[in-house]
């Protein structure tokens, strides 16, 4: 029977896997997450080792999985080390140590309350996806929403993202009223003011008193976030067992580029990120719609158009020829034209390639999900924008009727009876033009 990885096993790795060089073992908490899924373990989490390693500090990270307890047990059985393999030409295995302790909000709710509020945490990072900020399609938060609604009707047992950074607010506020850093880690245009706002309009109707000292005490900076992080796989386990000589059930795969660039607006006392690679800024908002509306954008197209074609991954639906033509033109005629005077040209041709890793099995099923609320991020701003400057949004529009039938429903059809449309777009009028524009 294979050994586990784990503190015991750690000593023993071979010599060309990278070990935590570093005291881990006496690190304290300063950072509790929010979605404890691959991309944390494989982009934020990397950057904090690497910080630690530089400068030292108790950033320790409690990761917290909101519903599955999967990961947070892996890692329990592992004593929070995972690895970290880097697909290249040469892959590269990590062990990681950053991560401190695990927990599922569920089943541990006290533990969860308690890294929110405790004094020695100063930060509070969040990856769950678009969906998890439960908004509405105006960017409100969505008080119809299940989970929302549950929150707001019972504020002291949360189950969402906002109903838990509120409950963990309300504690500080009560105990200590020290400020907090919340960095959203997710791939949302004007993340952190999104997040923000979502978050002060359920404080305002779950917990009014606390508002004002909200404001003023907490900061929620932008980010933009870049690493291609595939799900972890049957293969991918293989490999690092044949690799490490040890079985490690929490292991992530992950392409060799990354970025974080975040915007310099904190609350309190933060990591040297800037050590680890971080791009510490000003102002994100120029590396922001670069990714979103060129690497995403693109992503989403190949997802939408690669699908019926039979591809399963990345790597696949760009080797196509008539895919791959397709992206360079929509790259020259409708996303340069609409994000101009940004430099497209020159970022196309660092993605280009590391979507054509042939060591990156990255589904198109994966990025196809949640399909309404990532075209409202990446394609209709720039099929609004393009149409009111009269410049093209046919390759826009295809990506459209691609994700669209891809669920079952004709675009030409839906046009002629807008009661068919997805409310993200029979909701706007400008984008409804737009849309008809480039199918007529």
């Amino acid at each position: 029977m294979t050994s586990r990885l784990n503190l015991k096993t750690l000593a023993g790795l071979p010599s060309a896997v990278r070990r935590p060089d570093y005291d881990f073992l006496n690190l304290r908490i300063g950072i509790v997450h929010l979605g404890l899924g691959a991309f944390h373990r494989a982009h934020q989490a990397v950057y904090t080792e690497d910080a630690l390693r530089s400068q030292g500090g108790d950033w320790g990270i409690l990761g917290a999985s909101l519903r599955h307890a999967d990961v947070p047990g892996a890692l329990t059985d592992q004593q929070q080390l995972y690895t970290v393999e880097t697909l290249a030409s040469l892959s590269a295995y990590r062990v990681m140590a950053a991560v401190r302790a695990s927990l599922t909000a569920t089943a541990q709710r006290a533990q969860l309350l308690s890294g929110l509020s405790s004094p020695r945490t100063h930060i509070a990072t969040v990856t769950v996806t678009e969906k998890g900020y439960c908004l509405a399609m105006n960017g409100d938060l969505d008080v119809a929403n299940t989970e929302i609604a549950h929150d707001l009707a019972a504020p002291r047992e949360p189950s969402s993202t906002i109903g838990w950074l509120a409950a963990g607010l309300e504690e500080r506020f009560q105990s200590h009223a020290r400020p907090l850093t919340i960095i959203s880690c997710d791939n949302l245009q004007s993340n952190g003011a999104k997040l923000g706002r979502a978050l002060s309009q359920f404080v305002e109707r779950s917990r009014p008193e606390m508002l004002r000292w909200m404001q003023d005490n907490v900061s929620f900076p932008q980010t933009v976030v870049d690493c291609i992080v595939p799900a972890s796989t049957d293969a991918s386990r293989a490999r690092i067992k044949e690799s490490l000589g040890v079985e490690d059930l929490a292991s992530v795969q992950r392409e060799p580029y990354s970025q974080w660039v975040i915007e310099d607006r904190f609350a309190g006392p933060r990591p040297a990120w800037e050590h680890g690679g971080a791009l510490i800024v000003a102002d994100v908002s120029e590396y922001g719609r670069l990714k979103l509306h060129v690497l995403n954008t693109c992503h989403s197209a190949l997802a939408y158009l690669g699908l019926p074609r039979g591809y399963t991954y990345v790597r696949e639906a760009v080797a196509d020829p008539e895919l791959a033509q397709f992206l360079e033109a929509l790259i020259c005629t409708e996303i340069a034209p609409a994000l101009a005077p940004l430099g497209v040209a020159n970022y196309w041709q660092t993605v280009r390639p590391r979507f054509a890793n042939p060591r990156i099995d990255h589904r198109l099923s994966q990025i196809a999900q949640d399909g309404a609320l990532k075209l409202g991020e990446r394609v209709f701003p720039l099929m609004i924008a393009n149409a009111q400057a009269g410049s093209p949004v046919h390759g826009l529009a295809r990506i459209v009727r691609g994700w669209l039938e891809l669920n079952g429903a004709s675009l030409d059809t839906s046009l002629e009876n807008p009661a068919l449309l997805p409310p993200a777009i029979r909701a706007n009028s400008a984008l409804r033009a737009a849309i008809s524009a480039a199918v007529t």
